[in-house]
């Protein structure tokens, strides 16, 4: 199979991503009133961007446990693996946003990955145990420690500013941001897997992240308004200082993990970050939230050993 083939559904995601992923950025500053749908779709983009294409230089430690996370074949069947991975990953995300549900890219990639990498043959044994305790814990940490930041700061920060809705504005931008560097990251060591390259080539990771930021930033430019809607409005009932507080608990989730170098759900974070800081959140969602998640893994990763099945 060509490199090229990867290489283009790896970009393929990467839309997919900001245009699935990143509204979980603004949706608590649409659904509070802070901010108008189209005006906060572009200012995710532009933030977006910024944070994806800085992403080599912010938050490294985050692609290389990417990188280490399963022993591909750097030629022959690779490329297989990582198309595989990538048809599985844009179906999961294509049919999750048809009924307005926010998944996490980032855990369907990882899923991907690990799927493919199995199906050549090897068991278990070609997934980097390391790199996958790290990626658990960042999961099975960032729902409690985004609830429980967003408790925090709607304690610190209560009634005692005036017109919130202009801080909101500010912090969705941040969430925006550390949102591309986050996820940027992880797609920067998925389209050095697909080239044969690595972190330690530094002449070729700054034109790749480039590449990667403006991607994902045209996918965030086109909406994701079932995902806004669902996350800002219907999960909980949020006013501008609610909202406020759920973005400084998702954003502060998200900046802990990438300096630690764990792969981090932005959906996870602000979600939960929107529960601990919204007022009666909905139980039937949150349990269709909670079913998408879990079925992530064992979706995405079947679906890409299935696809490197019938390539190879």
């Amino acid at each position: 199979m060509e490199s090229a083939l990867p290489r283009l559904l790896a970009l393929a995601v990467v839309f997919v991503n900001g245009w699935t992923d990143a509204p979980n950025a603004i949706a608590t500053a649409v659904g509070s009133g802070a901010m108008p749908f189209r005006r906060a779709v572009w200012m995710a983009a532009v933030c977006n961007f910024v944070g994806a294409a800085a992403s080599c230089l912010l938050f490294p430690a985050v692609a290389a446990t990417v990188e280490e996370l399963a022993s591909l074949p750097s030629q022959t069947d690779g490329p297989a693996v990582l198309a595989a991975a990538m048809l599985a990953i844009v179906l999961w995300a294509a049919l999750a946003w048809r009924f307005g549900l926010p998944t996490s890219e980032s855990h369907a990639l990882l899923a991907g990955l690990s799927g493919g990498a199995i199906a050549l043959g090897g068991g278990l044994t070609v997934l980097n145990g390391g790199a996958w305790r790290k990626t658990l814990a960042a999961l099975v940490l960032s729902l409690p420690a985004g609830a429980a930041c967003a408790r925090l700061f709607r304690r610190l920060v209560g009634g005692r500013l005036r017109r919130p809705e202009r801080w909101q504005r500010l912090s969705a931008a941040l969430t925006a941001l550390l949102h591309g560097a986050q996820d940027g990251q992880k797609f920067l060591a998925l389209l050095l897997l697909a080239g044969g390259g690595s972190m330690e080539d530094k002449g070729g990771v700054l034109p790749l992240a480039l590449l990667i930021a403006s991607v994902m930033a045209l996918g965030t430019a086109c909406g994701g308004k079932p995902i806004v809607e669902k996350v800002g409005s219907e999960l909980a009932s949020l006013s501008p200082a609610d909202g406020l507080c759920a973005d400084l608990g998702a954003g502060a989730v998200l900046l802990a993990c990438s300096l630690l170098g764990l792969p981090v759900s932005t959906t996870h974070a602000k979600v939960a970050a929107v529960c601990g800081a919204g007022r009666k959140a909905d139980p039937k969602i949150m349990g269709e939230m909670a079913g998408a998640w879990i079925l992530t893994f064992p979706v995405c990763g079947a679906l890409a050993w299935l696809f490197t099945k019938l390539m190879i």
